[in-house]
């Protein structure tokens, strides 16, 4: 596997361009695409990721990335000739390391590889039994959460398409890219990704725009509290549909939709009165990722809803190998999710919340959140007519998205 990850550090260090490139450019020097680190283990400088792909296979030949299984006698004749080595050290080594010969119990009684013998004396079994055991104290039944990333994971790992043309083509880059939620704290202490999501290089921009969960864009707009049964027309995403992301001085705003509007034109006017450097602009759905010049492991931006703003940070660029997803019609492809305690109705503290209101005097609190149910009773007679005057907004969870 060939990759280049933010959080392994650089050992071998490749010239690099130091000024930052237009999206829509290709690199001069041909040793430009491939980034070293601008600081250890932090973030790379930027590079170009189509000609880091590029490099790499004009320096790989066809099987180092080949999806076809290799053939085992063709296998073993390489790595003989590799290490240096006869045919008769050869099967010699195959016999001595083989997954035979570390079989300790008969071939033919099948046993439970999650059961730990009680009485190994190997450190990680050991180990591996103290945790089962705790484990098994705790008497917790597995969640549905970890059932359902246990079934994503048998899913896709080494899934093939049934149709050829869905196929994604050998060389092909892959992107992992977290998402962060927005820091809408005024005391942030930590923060971990939203979601993680394997994109291609032939994927466009509009696509991960498209992949990306934001409780602010299912918001419903208006209150509510006299017609608490009439079905909003439209959610915060139909009818505010700009968004753009940021890379590397250049906004890409979303226009694919005619009441789509600019919304970096404001930024960027701002930073021109205070002699920032001079950014520019493109279409979201123009690009695709293999065009951008990025920074792997470094925080850029995607902004949608005129103010929600999230971290964007491009963790991993590599080649694509035969023990990957390889069906396109999967991709952006969901690789973890963040769960997220619900907020529940601060009367029944069962439900989660539906409703919440303000300038109530029927709440504990101001604002104050509600299921259904119980804001219901509290705020309405039997013929569904107001009591007393408060306020009342549709309230999302964040944790619909688990």
């Amino acid at each position: 596997m060939l990759m280049l990850s933010s959080c392994s550090s650089s050992s071998v260090v490749f010239p690099s361009q130091s000024a930052n490139m237009a999206a829509s450019q290709q690199p001069t020097d041909s040793t430009a695409s491939i980034p070293d680190y601008e600081y250890p283990d932090v973030n790379t400088k930027p590079f170009h990721i189509g000609s880091f792909r590029e490099q790499w296979l004009r320096r790989l030949s066809p099987n180092d990335y080949s999806f076809e299984e290799e053939d085992k006698d063709t296998f073993d004749a390489n790595f003989a000739a590799e290490m240096g080595v006869d045919a008769e050290t050869m099967a010699q080594l195959k016999s001595v390391c083989s997954v035979e010969s570390l079989r300790c119990y008969p071939e033919d009684q099948k046993l439970d590889p999650d059961v730990v013998p009680p009485d190994s004396t190997l450190k990680t079994l050991i180990q591996r039994k103290k945790k089962q055991d705790h484990k098994a104290s705790l008497k917790m039944p597995k969640n549905r959460h970890d059932l359902y990333a246990d079934e994503l994971e048998r899913l896709t790992v080494g899934r093939t398409p049934e149709e050829s043309d869905d196929m994604i083509p050998e060389g092909e880059v892959i992107l992992s890219i977290n998402i962060y939620y927005p820091s809408i704290f005024e005391k942030f202490y930590y923060i971990r990704p939203h979601v993680t999501l394997l994109m291609t290089g032939s994927h466009k921009l509009t696509e991960l725009r498209d992949a990306i969960c934001c409780v602010s864009d299912l918001q419903v707009c208006g209150e509510f509290s006299r017609t608490p049964d009439m079905a909003p027309d439209f959610i915060s995403k139909d009818h505010f549909k700009s968004a753009f992301f940021f890379f590397e001085g250049v906004f890409y705003n979303d226009m694919r939709f005619p009441e789509c509007q600019d919304i970096s034109t404001t930024t960027i006017e701002w930073a021109k009165s205070r002699n920032f450097p001079t950014y520019s602009q493109a279409k979201m759905e123009d690009v695709c990722f293999k065009d951008l010049t990025v920074k792997v492991g470094f925080p850029y931006l995607y902004c949608h809803q005129g103010d929600c703003e999230h971290l964007i940070i491009i963790t991993d660029v590599r080649l694509a190998h035969k023990s990957d997803c390889l069906d396109k019609k999967l991709y952006p492809l969901l690789t973890h999710k963040h769960r997220i305690v619900t907020q529940k109705c601060a009367v029944c503290h069962v439900f989660i919340a539906r409703w919440y209101t303000t300038n109530d005097q029927f709440a504990p609190c101001d604002p104050c959140l509600f299921c259904d149910k119980c804001f219901r009773m509290l705020h309405y007679d039997a013929d569904g007519n107001k009591l007393g005057e408060f306020l009342a907004y549709p309230y999302v969870d964040r944790g619909a998205f688990n």
